[in-house]
């Protein structure tokens, strides 16, 4: 049901995983020039290659012999044709599987716009302006979290973060906290909407009624997109982020608002080959460190039924390392399985002094004493 996946994959399965990156052990004699063994790539698979799936086509969703859950892999020549190939050269692998949520995140802050008073479009947030993150605080509204502060671009005066989960903003604020934003002149606001009586009026009251200039929904969820609608000021941009599955999904939007006040909504579904040389180098710069998205590691063997059960297991991203084997598992539970396992020993010794987060360091531990 998928617009990226063919209909014969029960006869002619594909390899899932489209968020990776690993090292090139051989080239064949066309691309010899430009890449050789030894290079570390990450992979842009939105390549919209006409001749598959009518340009939808995506490693991870539609090929044989290319996706991220393997040992070893084919990259097709469309791959290199489409400069969805890159170099990728930042010591530790895994902010290279996060690049491509990060690529996302970086195209949709650059898809919204502002018409101002002369109807040209202004490409980006508003600077300083009041920035809504609504459903902010799971995986990918923490790279959200962490572009909008760190981003070399445009960055916003006030920042607001909504979700419905204690534990889930919590953590966030641990990360991102309120007082490191003040030091980079930013107003960081944590709201659990699920608390307050009338939470409209909670928001539209952090902007001293005024409404927001961007508000990004992360959730397809109709009250999310309804709530949005209600708290955009004028000549705001509603930027609708999250992919809802069901192509009947709807949600009611102020017209009036839209009309009299300047609003727009704008929608984009992944990032192109720039977006992730942006938010690559974003990375390797330190400018933005979005491994707070990570909050599971685990071998290959743990990939499929981690797929498969991936909305009843909490948390953000799980990173999956193809070349070892190990069971899928929580970093905040590595304390309590160094018991049984003195690997999860180290390994939480390391992420504690990491405010619990994955690491270079943590990474090369594992690499070192799980390879065989």
């Amino acid at each position: 049901e998928h617009k990226r996946v063919p209909d014969d994959i029960a006869g002619n399965p594909i390899i899932i995983g489209h968020e990776f990156c690993g090292e090139i052990l051989k080239v064949g004699p066309k691309w010899k020039n430009n890449f050789k063994a030894g290079d570390k790539f990450a992979i842009q698979p939105n390549i919209k290659w006409p001749g598959t799936m009518g340009g939808l086509g995506a490693p991870g969703y539609s090929y044989p012999y290319i996706g991220g859950d393997a040992v070893n892999i084919i990259i097709p020549n469309e791959v290199m044709e489409q400069n969805c190939l890159l170099e990728y050269s930042n010591p530790a692998f895994f902010y290279g599987s996060i690049a491509e949520p990060m690529s996302c995140i970086v195209a949709a802050f650059k898809a919204s716009f502002h018409i101002e008073d002369n109807y040209i479009h202004h490409m980006g947030i508003k600077e300083g302006g009041n920035l809504a993150i609504l459903a902010g605080a799971g995986a990918m509204g923490l790279g959200a979290i962490d572009y909008a502060l760190h981003n070399d671009d445009k960055r916003p005066e006030r920042l607001v973060v909504t979700d419905v989960d204690d534990e889930r903003l919590s953590r966030a604020e641990d990360i991102y906290s309120v007082k490191d934003a003040r030091n980079i002149g930013i107003e960081l606001i944590y709201v659990n909407t699920a608390d307050q009586s009338e939470p409209d009026a909670h928001l539209m009251s952090l902007t001293d009624g005024k409404g927001y200039d961007d508000v990004f929904l992360y959730a397809p969820v109709r009250q999310v997109v309804e709530q949005g609608s209600k708290i955009l000021g004028f000549d705001g941009c509603l930027n609708f982020f999250a992919g809802p599955t069901d192509n009947q999904f709807s949600g009611t939007i102020n017209f009036y608002n839209v009309h009299y006040l300047s609003q727009h909504v704008v929608g984009t579904s992944g990032g192109n080959t720039q977006d992730m040389l942006d938010a690559m180098k974003l990375m390797n710069d330190g400018r933005i460190n979005p491994v707070a998205m990570i909050t599971h590691v685990g071998g290959l063997n743990a990939a499929a039924e981690a797929t498969i059960n991936l909305p009843e297991i909490p948390g953000g991203k799980k990173l999956i390392y193809t070349n070892i084997d190990l069971e899928l598992t929580a970093l905040e539970d590595f304390e309590k399985k160094s018991d049984k396992n003195p690997l999860f020993q180290t390994l939480s010794e390391i992420i504690r002094k990491n405010k619990g987060l994955w690491s270079k360091e943590a990474e090369e531990y594992l690499l070192e004493n799980t390879r065989s």
